[in-house]
Formats: structure tokens, C-alpha cells, sequence
């Protein structure tokens, strides 16, 4: 099988876009607070939800809060995280997020209907910490305790982040009507999963496993043909209790329906099983 190169980044310009995507991130989430969330009094979670209740109460400029609160959050990444440059990224979306929230608190929201806010307002926000996540950074905050949580249980961010900002979301409800509460939970979900999409592309590979009488030229068809590698597994008839053997395959979407070509032209009695794969590393996939 043709093996396909894979590019290789310079080591200092990677740890230079690392910085880009922490910057991006944090200038996209702080846009969606200004434009969506707080003039909406969403608190879907966070350091921002905090900000946005104590604004409401006390009237608190959000920047000054969020930079308050991500002080000894950044303390505990740095100690728990580790790594001198994982402080320095996550030190730079810490400082960099509640300086655009303050550069830009004067844009005019672009609307002023709770259900569009909660909705574009929790993309926003799980685009920017998804990029931000992409380049190993963090912007302080829950979403650096998120990151915590994933280490350490195994969670997936957008999941970590659905626990902890959901706390936050539930004392907010108790501070503004359980109107606002009910958006905040669907600002949070959006976030969840965009940061999940972010995180592993809008593409999606397919994994089979075929089961044929014709497996070496199953085999070999998928080799030549679509140029996958794939893993022949040993396996016996439930009810014949004779040797099977499976080869299992995972090719792109745009892939699969010439697989299916293939192996139904080779032995149209083939019994093949299909699942998706949300995300693949390896060679002819991504490399990281």
C-alpha cells in the first residue's frame, strides 16, 4: 500500500499558532459575551455567568470580575497542568479575554431575543474555547477547571464543561427568573457541543467490518482500489463455530460508498457492519 506523507510543522512555528489559536478563542468568546449573553442576562456558566449575576446585582464592570476570578484559577492550572509554557498560554487567554470583553462592552448586541442569544451566544463561545482547546490553551476560568476535570477523569471537555458551568447556570436561576435559567441551560448545551465539534471536525470517517468467503480479494481490492490499509481480526461462527476471519477497515465518508461497490461486486453475500468513527489518528487520518 502507497503510504501518504505526512507534514510535519516547524516545531516553533506550531508553538507560535498554539499562541494564535489562545488569541482567536478568546477574542471570539469575549465578542459573544458582549453580543449576546450579557445583554440578555444569560449566565450559561463560567466565570462570564459570574460576572454577568455580580453586573446585575452590583453593578461590577464583567472585565474586572473575570480577571478577579481567573487569578487563582490560573494559579491552580499552572500547578496542576503544569509546564511553563501551558502557564504562559493559559496566562495570555487570561488576560487577553477580559481585555476584549472591556474593548468591545460598548457594541451594540445584535439582538435582544433570549432564544437567538442563548443559541448563536453558546456558539460562539464553544467556537472560541474549542480553538483555544485546539491550541492547548486555556482562557481561564471554568474552562481551565474543565480541562483539570478532563485530565485527571477522563470526561471530554465538552462534557466537563457541561458539569461544572452547570452549577453556575443553576444559582444564576435563582438570582434571575427561571425563564433566564431555562435559556442559560440551552446556551450551555450549544457550548457543550460545539467545543465537542470543534474539537473533532465536521468530518467523519466510517469504520467496517466485513465478513465474506472472499476475504483475500476483499483484501486486496480495498488495498489497491481505495489505497486503506485495514486489520484482519480472528473470529469463529456462533453457529458453525468455524474460523472467520473480519477485516476491519475505517475509511472518509466520501470513501465508503466505493467500499460498498467493491465488496458487493466481489462476493454480494459479503456481511458487512458499519459504524462512524467521530475521530481518527493515525496514518492517512490525522496525525494528532
Amino acid at each position: 500500500m502507497k503510504k501518504k506523507k505526512a507534514f510535519q510543522l516547524n516545531p516553533k512555528f506550531r508553538k507560535a499558532l498554539e499562541y494564535i489559536y489562545t488569541l482567536i478563542g478568546a477574542a471570539l468568546v469575549a465578542l459573544a459575551f458582549n453580543l449576546f449573553l450579557l445583554p440578555n442576562q444569560i449566565a450559561s456558566g463560567g466565570v462570564s455567568g459570574i460576572s454577568i449575576i455580580l453586573a446585575h446585582l452590583f453593578g461590577w464592570e464583567p472585565a474586572f470580575v473575570q480577571w478577579s476570578f481567573n487569578i487563582p484559577l490560573f494559579i491552580a492550572g499552572v500547578m496542576l497542568l503544569g509546564g511553563r509554557q501551558y502557564g504562559m498560554k493559559t496566562l495570555v487567554g487570561t488576560a487577553f479575554l477580559p481585555l476584549v470583553v472591556y474593548l468591545t462592552k460598548d457594541l451594540e448586541p445584535w439582538t435582544m431575543e433570549p432564544l437567538l442569544a442563548s443559541l448563536f451566544g453558546g456558539i460562539g463561545v464553544g467556537i472560541g474555547l474549542g480553538i483555544v482547546f485546539r491550541g492547548k490553551g486555556s482562557t481561564g476560568g471554568t474552562d481551565l477547571a474543565a480541562q483539570i476535570v478532563n485530565k485527571y477523569t477522563g470526561l471530554s471537555l465538552g462534557t466537563s464543561v457541561a458539569v461544572i458551568d452547570g452549577l453556575i447556570v443553576l444559582g444564576a436561576a435563582t438570582i434571575f427568573d427561571i425563564e433566564s435559567g431555562l435559556y442559560a441551560i440551552i446556551g450551555l448545551y450549544v457550548t457543550s457541543k460545539t467545543i465537542d465539534l470543534v474539537q473533532v471536525g465536521m468530518g467523519r470517517s466510517k469504520m467496517t467490518m466485513v465478513i465474506t468467503e472472499k476475504q483475500e480479494e476483499v483484501r486486496e481490492a480495498i488495498l489497491n482500489k481505495i489505497d486503506r490499509g485495514m486489520t484482519k481480526l480472528t473470529a469463529y461462527g456462533g453457529y458453525t463455530d468455524q474460523e472467520r476471519p473480519i477485516l476491519m477497515c475505517v475509511v472518509d465518508q466520501t470513501e465508503f460508498t466505493k467500499l460498498k461497490q467493491i465488496v458487493k461486486a466481489i462476493d454480494p453475500h459479503a456481511f458487512v457492519i458499519v459504524t462512524d468513527a467521530s475521530e481518527v489518528l493515525g496514518e492517512g487520518f490525522k496525525r494528532e
